[in-house]
């Protein structure tokens, strides 16, 4: 069983999974932030390596990546930020990326590096199914789990395609669009993650727009983990942005526990007898 897969056997457990896109503010925003996230209760981070033409990501990650490529962030540079991170936390560490990033290195050679930096996984926005055979057979080899994206507007088809071939978990887009805060999340979101629950036993990660902690324990009551990134960020840009990310992932952390312990005490009222 993969490490990212592990985080997902723990009964009751929801996952929380951050965001941070490795170069931004700095360089060394990543080795000091991704402890915090992991001591505040984060389950799995996504670090973004920083690409020029981010399709799927909103202004906030956009101007994160610009910004980092500005100050010289590349693969090679994310690969040893990587490696000494996983000196520091135990929790998996995933790359988000594109593909063509990761073609340009080489699939066979970016997989093994993965691996040596104590990677656990990859997410590539713009790899369909279709087009990752070969990147799945070096993900694998390696022992990287290789997660693909579902959206609201994915046919009952592309559902089974992405339940076969995703390992790890499968990433849920909460709306079509790209990622970023917004004020509510779809009305339709519950009916889109039970579609995909019918038709997959592989856990279900809900990601894109997520940013109190009120969203997530909604999302939460659906999916088995949350993912958060554009509103992390946003605070690692403000004063004393230590204390504001330790804060908010725990207040996200809190409501995914509280979640799970009221589930547990209606089912506990259920059981016992009228008198």
């Amino acid at each position: 069983m993969s490490d990212i897969k592990t985080t997902f056997a723990k009964p009751g457990h929801k996952a929380l999974i951050t965001y941070l896109t490795v170069g931004y503010p700095s360089v060394e925003t990543a080795l000091e932030t991704v402890p915090l996230l992991a001591s505040s209760g984060c389950d799995i981070v996504e670090l973004g390596i920083p690409f020029s033409d981010p399709l799927a990501d909103g202004t906030t990650i956009q101007r994160a990546s610009h910004q980092a490529l500005q100050h010289g962030v590349t693969p090679e540079l994310c690969l040893k930020v990587a490696g000494k991170l996983r000196a520091k936390v135990d929790i998996p560490m995933v790359f988000m990326t594109y593909y063509n990033l990761v073609f340009s290195y080489g699939l066979d050679a970016f997989c093994k590096d993965c691996a040596r930096a104590g990677v656990s996984g990859l997410i590539i926005p713009d790899l369909p199914p279709e087009e990752g055979t070969e990147l799945e057979s070096f993900s694998q080899k390696y022992g990287l789990d290789l997660i693909y994206l579902l959206a609201p507007t994915s046919t009952d088809e592309r559902i089974d395609l992405v339940a076969a071939r995703s390992r790890g978990f499968i990433y849920l887009v909460s709306m079509t669009g790209v990622t970023g805060s917004r004020d509510k999340l779809p009305k339709e979101l519950e009916s889109f993650v039970l579609r995909v629950r019918q038709r997959t036993s592989q856990p279900l990660c809900v990601g894109f727009g997520i940013s109190t902690a009120e969203q997530a324990q909604r999302v939460a009551k659906i999916a088995d983990g949350v993912i958060v990134g554009s509103r992390l960020i946003q605070l690692l840009e403000e004063k004393d942005a230590p204390s504001k990310v330790r804060s908010f992932v725990g207040s996200l952390r809190d409501a995914l526990n509280n979640r799970v312990e009221n589930n547990s005490k209606s089912r506990d009222t259920k059981r016992r007898p009228i008198m």
